[in-house]
């Protein structure tokens, strides 16, 4: 998507909450990597059509997406989601206060392949936004919490445009690699429908059959 028509569909946007565009200003003045504004315009238009009742989700940063992801679910609805930055937890915490949807969101501290596994809950809808070498085994231990009819939302797998570039920085090889696996293995999993759309940093989205 060219330049002009990112900035023009900025223009239309019409997001007033205070703390969500504090949330986007920080993210960009800190260089915190939190879910393109296109992309969670869509992972919140998802949340609506699908009505998931349990949310899991791998990557809080500064609940940014927790928080977009909770103000649309339904009255009695809730997401899990799991950071290992203490920093990050900090300012999560401090957001999800300042919101009013403290009652939704449950932060779990650690990391996620280690806490995923052991999860008593089965979710409707899992977002992914972690460490992307991780990935593929994120993904595994996702699949087996998801419910059928269930989705699953992942971020990144454009990469920056290093996934479908031949000229890539050496301090994004390993991770570029990573998702070019990943991106082949997410869309050959015979357990799910799904695609990769080619919003904000690229989305994979999945339906478990």
């Amino acid at each position: 998507m060219h330049k002009s028509q990112i900035k023009y569909l900025k223009s239309l946007r019409k997001e007033k909450n205070e703390l969500i565009l504090k949330m986007e200003e920080y993210a960009e003045k800190n260089n915190v990597p939190i879910l393109d504004w296109k992309s969670a315009e869509f992972l919140e238009s998802l949340v609506q059509a699908f009505r998931p009742q349990n949310v899991l989700e791998i990557g809080t940063a500064i609940a940014y997406s927790s928080i977009r992801i909770a103000r649309s679910l339904g009255k009695n609805d809730s997401i899990d989601t799991i950071e290992k930055s203490n920093d990050n937890i900090v300012l999560a915490l401090k957001n999800i206060e300042e919101s009013s949807f403290g009652d939704k969101i449950n932060v779990i501290k650690g990391d996620a392949l280690d806490i995923i596994p052991n999860l008593e809950n089965n979710y409707d809808l899992i977002f992914l936004d972690a460490d992307k070498e991780d990935y593929e085994k994120l993904f595994d231990y996702s699949l087996k919490k998801l419910n059928r009819d269930g989705v699953i939302f992942i971020d990144n797998l454009l990469w920056k445009g290093y996934a479908a570039s031949d000229d890539v920085p050496d301090k994004y090889r390993n991770s570029t690699e990573a998702i070019r696996n990943f991106n082949n293995y997410f869309l050959e999993n015979e357990q799910l429908f799904s695609t990769i759309l080619p919003i904000g940093d690229g989305i994979g989205f999945g339906v478990k059959q």
